[in-house]
């Protein structure tokens, strides 16, 4: 097996001006032009990594926040994150420029999948990408997790689609006045795959699918506003299948449901080759989900007639809309909130709240101009203070390997063994084994009631040796367990554990936690209060962790 890669990865830098024959009839670019450049850029990206010819295996969510116009400037800038075995994660960020004004504005941030596809036979391995910034490192560490999101949205789209079946009347009659039946947005399209659709190796660009896509959903949408849509996000573009130069590609395009001032369009494309042309024998290469507003001459949203599915399948596809813009709207809301505290524990999140967990803890763990408070033999105490919120971290060396540490620091019913701000704690729910919710109740101080918390505890094993071990908690919300009167209820906004290995017998463990002005005289469910309490908070950590390692 070959390996394969740049060691220090790839980086690309494109730029475009926007000119008539990329705009729609608003002056603007087009967004099959545009996801035809990012698409480019990107997969110019991962090939200078590889050094063999890549093409494109998925588009995450897509989100696009401006509208470029004729004459003005795009710049995408595409960098691989992290190289696998033999794929690798791609970030995309699209900015537009006004060159009368020289003000820039983000288009989109996107993450796409590339694999590495080498001539012949032969099998490669990606070599690792050198990380040269702290923004390397972040996004390399964050890559994991992006996948992990990936690999389980199938999951989640399908629990989401069972709690539907439960609340009943999944096949209703969909008799609402003045809705719209489905088949009159029913589209139909065949492209005939060309040499300048394609790359080198005659595989056709997935750019150039999306493209596609992005005309025939458009045309979908437009049959039932009857104005322009505007294509605002897309639902993962996913490649089952490669297509060459001589293939058929059919696009099938309708409206799976409406939303107020949105439309999901889902697209299915099949390809044929000459044979399975004439033996109607059809590949599926691709499906994406794109969703689309439409405004008027004012710039104001119009409002989408209600649908009505005729089949049985179009009231799968009716609810599949649903269970999707719940995920969006979940991932939307983790993703571009900040410093919110407490978040909804639901079917619909649970993927991007244990996602902003880990991010969390990574970046705050990666600041920079960390002030050195204290140190005593082992400890060392450091702080961070950014507006209202202050940050805490510290560093302890314990004298037991790290994978112990990493075994009783993510087992949060071992820290009233070692830490007089657990008075109790429980499990209320084991996700999987890397992610639980704790119950935890915290003794009263003078003059306050005794304060409780729910938690969410992520833990991650190092991808390899020199990455550490993290144990991430963050307060969420469950149903299931309201505020009680008896308690002040508290949130954390952002605590946990990085656990370095320095040897095959002692580690490094460094404990953060970041709070708001408004919780700092409470921190509770970490190493708190005056310095004298830290250093005593941390070496009962320190005892604890190595007696319990000297057992093992």
């Amino acid at each position: 097996m070959e390996r394969r890669g740049a060691a220090a990865g790839g980086d690309v830098c494109m730029c475009q001006t926007v000119f008539p024959t990329h705009a729609n009839h608003r002056g603007e670019l087009s967004a099959g032009q545009l996801l035809k450049w990012m698409d480019a850029a990107a997969c110019l990206a991962a090939e200078k990594h590889a050094g063999v010819s890549c093409v494109t295996a998925s588009m995450d969510d897509i989100q696009f926040e401006e509208a470029a116009r004729v004459g003005q400037i795009i710049t995408i800038k595409t960098k691989v994150n992290r190289a696998f075995k033999t794929s690798m994660e791609v970030g995309i960020k699209v900015t537009v420029q006004d060159v009368l004004t020289d003000v820039e504005k983000t288009v989109s941030v996107a993450y796409a999948t590339y694999v590495a596809k080498p001539v012949g036979a032969g099998k490669i391995e990606l070599e690792p990408v050198k990380l040269l910034s702290t923004d390397d490192h972040l996004e390399h560490t964050l890559a994991i997790e992006r996948r992990r999101i990936r690999l389980g949205y199938e999951q989640v789209f399908q629990n989401l689609m069972q709690e539907s079946n439960k609340e009943g009347d999944y096949y209703g009659t969909f008799e609402e006045e003045d809705a719209v039946s489905t088949d009159l947005t029913h589209v139909q399209s065949i492209e005939l795959v060309q040499p300048p659709h394609a790359n080198h190796h005659g595989n056709t660009f997935g750019g150039q699918i999306m493209a596609w896509m992005e005309t025939v959903a458009s045309i979908s949408a437009s049959r039932l506003c009857h104005s322009y849509p505007v294509l605002k996000s897309v639902n993962m573009f996913k490649f089952w299948g490669p297509s060459v130069v001589g293939d058929r590609l059919v696009f099938n395009a309708i409206v799976n449901n409406t939303f107020r001032n949105s439309v999901e369009v889902g697209v299915r494309v099949e390809a044929y080759n000459c044979e399975e042309w004439i033996k109607d024998q059809a590949r599926h290469i691709n499906s994406a989900f794109l969703i689309f507003n439409s405004i008027n001459d004012k710039g104001e949203l119009l409002t989408f007639p209600r649908i009505k599915p005729t089949t049985k399948d179009g009231v799968r596809r009716y609810h599949g809309a649903i269970a999707r813009r719940k995920i969006r709207l979940a991932r939307k809301c983790m993703l571009s909130a900040k410093e919110k505290p407490s978040d909804p524990w639901e079917t619909s999140n649970q993927a991007y709240v244990t996602y902003s967990n880990i991010a969390a803890l990574t970046h705050l763990a990666a600041k920079p101009a960390w002030e050195i408070t204290g140190t005593l033999d082992d400890i060392k105490i450091w702080t961070h203070e950014e507006g209202d919120v202050l940050s805490l971290k510290v560093e302890m060396q314990v004298k037991i390997p790290s994978h112990l540490a990493f075994s009783l620091l993510s087992d949060f019913t071992f820290r009233q063994q070692w830490d007089k701000h657990f008075l109790t704690c429980e499990v209320l729910q084991a996700v999987n084994e890397d992610e639980k919710i704790y119950y935890v109740t915290s003794p009263p101080m003078t003059g306050h009631k005794p304060r409780d918390f729910v938690i969410l505890v992520s833990q991650r094993q190092p991808c390899k040796p020199s990455e550490p071990y993290a144990v991430a908690v963050k307060s969420v919300t469950l149903t299931s367990m309201p505020p009680s009167p008896e308690y002040c209820r508290s949130e954390i906004l952002c605590a946990g554990f990085q656990i370095y290995s320095d040897s095959n017998s002692s580690c490094t463990v460094c404990y953060f936690n970041q709070v708001t002005s408004g919780v700092m005289p409470y921190l509770a469910a970490n190493l708190t209060g005056s310095s004298k309490s830290i250093e005593d908070t941390a070496l009962e950590c320190i005892k604890f962790l190595e007696l319990k390692g000297s057992k093992y």
